[in-house]
C-alpha cells in the first residue's frame, strides 16, 4: 500500500452501526472531516417495519443525541422511562417481597432515560450523515487492511481502493478487525447464557415503568415502548434458549407467560424474535498508534443493565472532546499522548461498569438460598435509604462520573 502525504479525511471510522454514525456527527459538528466505512448496505435498517428491537437510552445519552441534532428527529418515537422496578424471584412464583424501586421524581433533570427503536434511531443517523458536508458515507464497504506511519494511517477498503486519514477509529464490534490489525488483544468469557429478544403487545398500559426480574437462569427485562407495547430481553441458559427459540409463537408465549406474569394483562408477540449469545469482551487497550476503539470494539458487556449503547455513546462524547481540545491547542490530535488521555478517561469507567454487570449477573443468575437471602435483603435496605437509592438512580441515568461536555 502506498503512503501518500495528503489526507482524504481527518478521521476514518470503520463501522456504521450506531456508535460510528454518532461519532461521525459529533466530530463533524466539531469541524473534523470524517469518512464512515459501513460494511452493511445503509438503507437496510432505515425505515424498516417494526421488529421490536430497541435501546434503553440513559438521560446522558439523550443529551448527546440532542447535542448532535438527532433528538428532534426521534423524540416523537421515544418512550420516557419514569420508573424502574428490580425484583428477584422464581418462574411462576412472582417477585420476592424485597425489591428496588427507582422513580424519576427523585431526579431533578427529568426521566431516567428513554426507550427508542433501532429503526428510528438509525434512520435519523443516516439522514443526518447524508446531509452533512463534513461526512462521507461509504455503504457496503469495509476496511480490510491498515498501514500506520508517523503522520497517519492508510486503509485498504473492500472495493480495492485506499483512503488516507490522520486517525482510524474502530466502531466495528466485538470482533473488531481494526483492533486485531493494530495488535490489540481481548479479555473475556462466555456466560453460558443466550438473550431471547422480542416485543410484546399487552392489554394494560405500562405507565413508563421498566422492570428487571431476576430468575435463576438469568434476568428478564421488560422495557416500555410507545403505546401498549414492551421490549423483552430475556436471558436463559444456552440450552434452554435454543429450545425456546425453536418453538412456535404460541408455544414461545406459553413459556414466557409464567415468567412475565399477568400485571399487564394478556400478552401477544409483536414483530420478530431474535437471539444473542451473551459474553464479556474487553479490549486490553482502547488505543494504538493512530487508532482508537469505541463501543463494542472496546467493550462488550452483558445486557443486564442495558448499558452497552450508553457506554459506547460515552466513548463517542469523550473521544470527540479529547480530539477537539487537542486540535484547538494546535496539537496533533491523533498523537499517542492525546489518544492516551482518551484511554485513561474511558478505561476506569468501563472497567467499573464491566465489573458491576459481571458481578450482578453472577450474583443473581443462580438459585443459591444464601445468596438469594443476601441479595433480597440488600435490595430492601437500598430501597429504604433515599441517599443511596438516589445514587443508583443517577447511575441509571448516566449522570455519575466525569461527564463529557456533550452529555452535560
Amino acid at each position: 500500500m502506498s503512503i501518500e502525504s495528503s489526507f482524504d479525511s481527518d478521521i476514518l471510522i470503520a463501522g456504521g452501526g450506531l456508535n460510528g454514525p454518532a461519532l461521525a456527527l459529533a466530530l463533524a459538528q466539531a469541524g473534523f472531516s470524517v469518512t464512515v466505512a459501513d460494511a452493511r448496505p445503509s438503507p437496510a435498517r432505515a425505515g424498516a417495519n417494526f421488529d421490536g428491537r430497541g435501546y434503553a437510552l440513559a438521560l446522558a445519552s439523550q443529551r448527546l443525541l440532542a447535542a448532535i441534532g438527532i433528538w428532534p428527529a426521534v423524540a416523537d418515537h421515544a418512550q420516557p422511562m419514569l420508573e424502574i422496578k428490580v425484583s428477584d424471584g422464581r418462574v411462576g412464583q412472582g417477585p420476592a417481597p424485597f425489591f428496588l424501586h427507582f422513580d424519576h421524581a427523585e431526579l431533578e433533570e427529568g426521566p431516567m432515560g428513554y426507550m427508542l427503536e433501532d429503526r428510528f434511531l438509525y434512520a435519523a443517523f443516516l439522514a443526518a450523515m447524508q446531509s452533512n458536508p463534513n461526512i462521507t458515507l461509504l455503504s457496503d464497504i469495509a476496511v480490510t487492511d491498515q498501514v500506520i506511519d508517523p503522520s497517519g494511517v492508510t486503509a485498504r477498503l473492500s472495493n480495492n481502493t485506499a483512503l488516507r486519514a490522520r486517525l482510524l477509529v474502530g466502531c466495528d464490534g466485538r470482533s473488531s478487525g481494526v483492533a486485531q490489525r493494530a495488535g490489540i488483544r481481548r479479555t473475556g468469557w462466555g456466560y453460558g447464557q443466550t438473550a431471547l429478544v422480542c416485543a410484546i403487545a399487552h392489554e394494560l398500559p405500562h405507565n413508563g415503568i421498566a422492570h428487571q426480574f431476576f430468575m435463576p437462569p438469568g434476568p428478564l427485562a421488560i422495557l416500555p415502548l410507545p403505546g401498549n407495547m414492551s421490549s423483552i430481553v430475556w436471558s436463559e441458559t444456552e440450552t434452554n434458549a435454543e429450545r425456546i427459540h425453536s418453538l412456535s409463537d404460541t408455544e414461545y408465549l406459553d413459556v414466557l407467560r409464567p415468567r412475565f406474569g399477568n400485571f399487564l394483562g394478556d400478552i401477544t408477540l409483536a414483530g420478530n424474535r431474535f437471539t444473542y449469545p451473551l459474553s464479556l469482551s474487553l479490549a486490553n487497550a482502547f488505543v494504538a498508534d493512530r487508532v482508537a476503539l469505541v463501543g463494542d470494539a472496546a467493550h462488550g458487556l452483558h445486557p443486564i443493565a442495558g448499558q452497552g449503547l450508553n457506554a459506547g455513546l460515552r466513548d463517542v462524547a469523550a473521544l470527540t472532546q479529547v480530539l477537539s481540545e487537542a486540535r484547538n491547542r494546535g496539537d496533533d490530535f491523533a498523537s499517542p499522548f492525546v489518544l492516551e488521555s482518551y484511554q485513561q478517561w474511558r478505561r476506569f469507567d468501563t472497567a467499573t461498569l464491566v465489573a458491576a454487570t459481571d458481578l450482578t449477573n453472577k450474583l443473581f443468575s443462580n438459585d443459591n438460598p444464601l445468596l438469594r437471602l443476601g441479595r433480597d435483603i440488600g435490595m430492601g435496605i437500598i430501597n429504604t435509604l433515599p441517599g443511596l437509592r438516589r445514587t443508583f438512580i443517577r447511575e441509571a441515568a448516566g449522570l455519575t462520573g466525569e461527564l463529557p461536555n456533550l452529555m452535560r
